[in-house]
């Protein structure tokens, strides 16, 4: 028999061929499995009722993961309820039709203004301290030499109205950059995310696209303005988020 032949039907090389496709299932199977730590099981409504789904292959065995810092203990899979109540109706009467927000659309918590509960405490750095902090706590860092600071400057809507005047600024101490513009709107704090904010240094004005001028006495606040946990943080965003289909009735109607 030729060199590497066990029989006259199989060798060494087939046999190692065999080994690599095994391996390689199984690996898929693994992280298919993995993957369904979170979101699942599915929620159908393709029978005319909520059915929780699973799919191929089944869910994995519950593992448990300790949070650094804060010490919290989190349970995948687990019993997932829904968060909140769920203020949208279907558009219409078929599985998977668009959901349109019922009450205030700006709050609803639906579509672009979705947001998860997640933990009630800040994010943490590697030293344990929170990440997200305001210059008047995180002392140590300061606008750079050349750029416009926004503390001082008029906010304004998508609308032109002035909402505001920029306070303060929160920077993220792990990745050193601006996160979010306090505002004071008529007496409430809140804030507004930096990547929606336009700071116009020439004209000494900052301009929000996302939401009108009335609409910022309306945004999230927080417990404590010293920082910022998870769950604000997702609040927070999800307003102005938002607004980008809801802060005017013309946004959430077709171009065309």
């Amino acid at each position: 028999m030729p060199v590497g032949a066990i029989t006259n039907y199989i060798d060494v090389a087939q046999l190692v061929l065999w080994v690599f496709w095994f391996a390689f299932f199984a690996l898929i199977f693994y992280i298919r499995r993995e993957d369904k730590r979170e979101g699942y099981p599915v929620e159908s409504l393709r029978v005319g009722k909520i059915e929780m789904m699973q799919g191929f292959p089944p869910l994995p065995k519950p593992k448990t993961f300790k949070l650094p810092h804060s010490g919290r203990v989190v349970v995948k899979p687990g019993p997932e309820q829904p968060q909140y109540k769920l203020n949208a109706e279907p558009i219409a009467n078929f599985p998977g039709a668009p959901l349109a927000p019922t009450g205030d659309a700006m709050t609803s918590a639906v579509g672009p203004g979705s947001y998860a509960l997640r933990a009630d405490e800040p994010d943490f750095t590697e030293a344990g301290e929170p990440r997200i902090r305001p210059l008047r706590v995180a002392t140590h860092f300061s606008v750079a030499k050349g750029d416009p600071d926004p503390r001082g400057m008029p906010v304004v809507g998508c609308d032109g109205v002035q909402g505001g005047v920029c306070k303060e600024l929160w920077v993220d101490t792990a990745e050193p950059q601006v996160r979010y513009l306090e505002i004071d709107a008529g007496g409430k704090r809140v804030l507004a995310p930096m990547p929606l904010c336009n700071v116009r240094g020439k004209t000494g004005v900052v301009e929000v696209a996302s939401i009108t001028g009335a609409q910022f006495k309306k945004a999230p606040t927080l417990k404590s303005y010293d920082q910022i946990t998870l769950a604000e943080e997702d609040k927070v965003v999800a307003y102005l988020g938002a607004g980008k289909l809801y802060a005017t009735p013309d946004r959430a109607e077709p171009f065309l």
